[in-house]
């Protein structure tokens, strides 16, 4: 995954799939900011959505935009939804991992207890 500058995840840990607001994981937990690029005061940013049918797709590229367009030295934004790279739950930050608690299919796990307990150590 590439590196996301520190101020554009300050800037963007407030904003959240509406799917994921109450239990308080922003875009950047989720893992849905491929990458963020400042050339000139045009920043360009990368998002990945959890599902390509996602009703809040509009909702959240608009909040974005307006949450870089507000950094210094961002003149202007522009956020594209990534189509050659699907989204996985890899991409969650282990904070997210955990409220979130996807589990894998039963029978992809043939040792429940140390699944259980390597789950309990993150």
């Amino acid at each position: 995954m590439p590196e996301i500058p520190q101020w554009a995840s300050e800037a963007l840990s407030g904003v959240y799939d509406p799917c994921c607001r109450e239990k308080g994981i922003s875009v950047v937990e989720m893992g849905l900011v491929r990458s963020v690029e400042v050339r000139d005061g045009l920043a360009r940013v990368e998002l990945l959505l959890t599902s390509g049918w996602c009703p809040f797709a509009a909702r959240v590229l608009s909040e974005v935009r307006e949450r870089i367009e507000e950094q210094p030295g961002v003149r202007e934004a522009e956020v594209e939804i990534v189509w050659d790279e699907v989204w996985t739950t890899e991409r969650l930050s282990p904070r997210a991992d955990r409220l979130l608690r996807f589990l894998p299919d039963p029978a992809q796990v043939p040792d429940k207890a140390a699944y259980i307990a390597r789950r309990e150590r993150r």
